[in-house]
């Protein structure tokens, strides 16, 4: 769909500001929580794990992925029950110190312009009119349609593709998607964090355990690292020269 009649810019200036900064803390958040995961690349469900228990997912990344091997373990049986116990043969990497601190001062980005961009969004209604799927949505037929034009790969034309809303219907979901895990990224955080859960254990509790806490997280940033891969994509394949100007100076209707 084609906006014929739009003289201004196509996105509103809490749009574009709020965009770039979102931008920023989602880099940050990338380049840091990666450092963070590639000390442990482990993934489990419930309170706790180790390189001793079963990871639902393991990410061939970092120095401690396969870190050599393990020392012969010592078996024993307090209780009545075998325990085992195990020491490395490498030393763990475990510098990310600088890491944290900046994974939580993006976490801070993150919250800050994304409370501002859902007042703006609610208070022109911003939101519902253009990014929530609407009765469209929510039709097959519709919906099929859309997968069809984007399959079909049309040639781009730079100077009849739309900037900005109002968006396909993919492109509604992809955003409603995203909407959903970033507040379930900052809530699974926040039950990692020793100095919030011991203030309040119930943000824990809602998940389950720490290590489902951090599978969440995980989850949650790889729909949002998968929404900026096809998003980036796009902006490619529709004019980036363009696309650029208009998050950023604004470009006048065609």
């Amino acid at each position: 769909m084609v906006d014929q009649g739009r003289t201004g810019p196509h996105h509103a200036g809490w749009v574009r500001a709020t965009h770039w900064a979102l931008a920023l803390a989602v880099l940050t958040l990338v380049i840091s929580g990666v450092t963070i995961f590639m000390a442990h690349p482990r993934l489990y469900w419930g309170q706790a794990g180790n390189d001793m228990t079963a990871a639902w997912l393991e990410l061939p990344i970092g120095p401690n992925y396969r870190h050599g091997g393990w020392a012969a373990p010592v078996h024993f049986a307090p209780a009545g029950r075998d325990v085992i116990s195990a020491a490395r043969t490498a030393i763990i990497f475990n510098q990310n110190g600088w890491a944290r601190s900046l994974h939580f001062l993006g976490a801070w980005l993150l919250v800050a312009s994304g409370l501002v961009y859902a007042l703006f969004a609610a208070a022109t209604g911003h939101g519902w009119r253009n990014l929530l799927p609407g009765r469209e949505g929510f039709s097959p037929a519709a919906l099929w349609a859309d997968i069809r034009a984007h399959l079909a790969r049309r040639p781009v034309r730079p100077r009849l593709d739309p900037v900005g809303p109002p968006y396909n219907v993919l492109q509604r979901w992809a955003y409603t998607i995203v909407l959903g895990a970033v507040p379930v990224m900052v809530f699974s955080g926040l039950a990692m964090s020793p100095y919030v859960t011991a203030g309040y254990p119930w943000v824990l509790d809602l998940f389950g355990g720490h290590q489902t806490a951090r599978s969440v997280h995980f989850l949650a940033f790889s729909l949002i690292a998968l929404f900026i891969v096809v998003h980036f994509v796009m902006v490619l394949r529709t004019g980036a020269l363009r696309q650029v100007q208009a998050m950023t100076i604004g470009v006048k209707g065609n």
